[in-house]
């Protein structure tokens, strides 16, 4: 995993923008938080802008949920 930096009480794993294409950018994300979203490779989901956020949502609401 990448280094660590310290926002509030938290320790947070720093990540790198990655550019594939002329217009496309990524950000990968730790396993840990994908096995804790119970998501998958290939899932679809949303990306949002949030104010100066981005906001990264399951495409379908969960089951869970409803």
């Amino acid at each position: 995993m990448g280094t660590k930096r310290t926002q509030g009480s938290k320790s947070e794993p720093v990540r790198k923008i990655g550019k594939t294409g002329m217009y496309t950018y990524y950000v990968t994300l730790p396993k840990s938080v994908i096995d804790d979203l119970d998501w998958r490779d290939g899932q679809k989901v949303v990306v949002k802008k949030s104010g100066s956020r981005i906001v990264i949502e399951d495409c379908k609401p969960s089951r869970k949920s409803r």
